[in-house]
């Protein structure tokens, strides 16, 4: 298995720099990427419907959810500081990969047959499901870390933000895929109605094509792949000797007391951030449900409740789709205003998108909300990266990425303590109101942006050098 070891560099031998990447291996080590956020898309537009189905209520939907940050608090941080000290025939991160797509794989399976497990071992179904769910957090964040510290590991950081864009653009296509899904298969012929306490044929079929296509693109980053070696790393650092010192996983507790000044400004940000999108991805099947098609809190097992799951799909669908293209925008646009007004631009738009959910009442015209949300989607997977990477010691690429993740998973955990009580007692189970709220936590995160980020390396002749070191 993996050599153990942390290295440290004493004595100088000779400095290097890292090459540029082309386009096709900047694609070919985020391919993984695909992957992983289709099997995302399928828990996320699918989850609260499969636990609604199984027998939860709305008010209960936010602390199943809570699986999701709480293995990520955990799973990230160990995952890349064990990334950072391991070196194997198969590399640094690609063993990461390995592990958690097969394990997800497991759960992509086991999640939509919850039911059926049960009756199986005499179990209850929410607890099965739960379980099966846990297990898919745990193995996406076991592959999803890595990717983010491999984008820091391979690449000089003037191509980070194009390198993270690309992993947006993938993220947008996998995304599409897995959130659409459902409602494809339904347009086929397969049943999207569930008998009670059951899961519909094309939520488990669309589970089942997940954890194919999951398995395969993850096999393809490994196989085109080839990370740095050791000896690599410290040429890139400054071109010292390495000598062995054994690591410790305590250590990650003294990482985090050294976390960069950076971090902990973006911090802030991602915290509105990602409780924005945490509310998003949890009730807005609900929100549907009751605001769009009249239904009833009590109505999760109908053809008309099983539309709005089928609709949800589709919306989340459709900003990953529009992420797509504003990936390709986010470094022509940081061009001529900087990354970090970039991101306050996004995410504002992103809020506005939530926000006018309540107001566009036709179904028909629910795209409109999702063309903000695509433009936040994308600059949050890519810019607090870029403005990050700069401030993070290449040995410790790993470690603080994971770290990192603790901003996005802290707020998921307040949300969804606090958000299915909220939605009953203070919305009347009106889900449609939380939706609202998420908005305007996201336009608080984009004017936290402009007061508190420092964007560093940011002039139109830095950025400009990043898109012209990129070829094919």
């Amino acid at each position: 298995m993996a050599e153990m070891v942390g290295r440290f560099e004493k004595g100088k031998v000779g400095k290097k720099i890292k090459p540029n990447l082309s386009m096709a291996q900047i694609i070919n080590m985020s391919m993984g990427f695909l992957g992983i956020q289709m099997a995302f898309g399928l828990q996320n537009g699918n989850a609260s419907r499969i636990l609604a189905n199984l027998g939860a209520d709305v008010h209960e939907l936010s602390w199943f959810w809570l699986v999701a940050p709480f293995t990520g608090l955990i799973v990230q941080p160990i995952i890349g500081h064990l990334g950072d000290n391991t070196w194997s025939p198969l590399g640094r991160r690609k063993p990461y990969f390995l592990i958690g797509a097969v394990l997800c794989a497991i759960g992509l399976v086991m999640l939509p047959n919850a039911a059926s497990a049960t009756q199986m071992m005499a179990a209850n179904v929410l607890l099965m499901a739960v379980i099966f769910l846990a297990m898919m957090d745990a193995s996406i964040n076991v592959a999803m870390e890595p990717f983010r510290a491999l984008v820091g590991d391979m690449l000089p950081k003037h191509q980070a933000t194009i390198g993270f864009s690309v992993q947006t653009i993938l993220i947008g296509i996998g995304a599409v895929i897995g959130s659409d899904l459902p409602n494809w298969l339904t347009k086929m012929g397969i049943s999207n109605e569930a008998p009670k306490g059951f899961v519909a044929d094309n939520v488990i079929y669309s589970f089942y094509i997940g954890a194919a296509v999951l398995i395969l693109s993850i096999l393809y980053t490994i196989i085109t792949t080839k990370e740095y070696s050791p000896e690599e790393f410290a040429s890139f650092e400054g071109g010292k000797e390495i000598v062995e010192e054994k690591s410790r996983m305590s250590d990650i507790f003294r990482d985090f007391a050294n976390v960069p000044s950076q971090m902990k400004k973006l911090g802030v940000v991602q915290f509105f951030s990602w409780f924005a999108l945490f509310t998003m991805w949890v009730f807005t099947t609900s929100a549907l449900a009751t605001h769009h098609f009249g239904l009833s809190p009590e109505d999760t097992h109908s053809a008309e409740f099983n539309k709005a799951g089928d609709l949800t799909g589709s919306l989340f669908g459709s900003y990953n789709f529009y992420a797509i293209f504003f990936a390709f925008a986010l470094t022509p646009i940081a061009k001529f205003i900087g990354k970090k007004q970039t991101h306050a631009l996004a995410l504002a738009s992103g809020g506005f998108g939530l926000i006018s959910m309540y107001f566009i009442k036709d179904i028909n015209y629910l795209w409109i909300s999702m063309v903000g949300l695509g433009f936040a989607w994308a600059s949050i997977l890519a810019m607090p990266y870029a403005m990050l990477i700069d401030s993070i010691p290449q040995k410790k690429m790993g470690v603080y990425m994971g770290i990192f993740n603790f901003f996005i998973v802290i707020p998921q955990i307040i949300n969804g303590v606090f958000g299915g009580p909220i939605v009953s007692r203070f919305f009347g189970r009106m889900a449609i109101d939380y939706i609202v709220v998420g908005g305007i936590c996201m336009v608080l995160g984009a004017v936290l942006t402009l007061i508190f980020v420092k964007s560093e390396h940011d002039t139109p002749k830095e950025i400009e050098k990043e898109i012209q070191q990129v070829h094919f």
